[in-house]
């Protein structure tokens, strides 16, 4: 396991930053990667509509995952039929991950199955009943046509509607994070989805606090200009959840 999670020099100053606030009665939620933990989302889900519930006044809520909800895990669709479902009745920004690009790409015949494999691309198939014994020897188009006879057309819709990035107020959202130097409303998805340690490395002012995940960390990292959740919730069954509302970001424990 700790080879997953990366080493990184991080200066002392970085540890207590001070973050925009949003206006009174304006919260957000932001879930990072659940890679196939269906079980840790729902409790994720019932956390926060009990804090909603439990509101002393009515706020306006937004929801925004990270993306890498496939692979991995145990149960990809589990993951993205919860997350179709909660559009329902909820204010929902889906993201884009490298995972479900690669998953994307799979199904269009576009990503061999051996390159998938090692991200998790096996568990994924498995998760939507599978079996990949008999695919063993099979020629990669015959992978393509069992997903695409076990994934439903809903799923394939939620993949292809899935957003690059999404900013409120002074927090911008990826998936990876974002290129340095290069103005925010000008970010390509290349980095927005796989960008690593020329964004990590980086400590200027990207032009408002950028929330990722991408980058698996022991514990959620507080930057002076990033904000880091994903905390490798398949391997270590934490998934993180950050709350933003008038008094800035702050763990949510579920």
């Amino acid at each position: 396991m700790l080879q997953f999670f990366r080493r990184r020099n991080e200066r002392k100053s970085d540890t207590a930053p001070t973050y925009p606030a949003l206006p009174e009665g304006r919260v957000v939620y932001a879930v990072g990667d659940i890679h196939g933990r269906s079980e840790l989302l729902e409790r994720i889900h019932d956390a926060i509509d009990a804090a909603s519930a439990a509101a002393h006044h009515v706020e306006d809520v937004t929801e925004v995952y990270l993306g890498d909800y496939v692979d991995r895990g145990p149960d990809s669709c589990g993951v993205v039929e919860r997350l179709i479902a909660r559009r329902v009745g909820h204010d929902v920004v889906c993201l884009r991950g490298n995972h479900e690009e690669m998953f994307e790409q799979f199904l269009h015949g576009e990503y061999a199955v051996e390159n998938w494999q090692p991200a998790g691309g096996i568990e994924t198939l498995m998760s939507y009943g599978i079996d990949p014994r008999p695919l063993a020897t099979a020629p990669a188009a015959a992978w393509v046509e069992a997903a695409l006879r076990r994934v439903p057309a809903s799923h394939h819709e939620f993949l292809l509607g899935l957003r690059d990035s999404h900013r409120i107020g002074d927090y911008f959202f990826a998936h990876a994070g974002v290129r340095p130097g290069t103005p925010l409303a000008d970010q390509v998805p290349e980095d927005l989805l796989w960008i690593r340690d020329l964004f990590l490395g980086d400590r200027s002012d990207f032009g408002a606090i950028v929330v990722h995940g991408h980058t698996p960390s022991m514990s959620p990292e507080f930057r002076r200009n990033r904000i880091n959740i994903d905390t490798g919730a398949y391997l270590t069954s934490r998934l993180t959840c950050l709350r933003i509302d008038h008094r800035g970001p702050r763990l949510f424990e579920s």
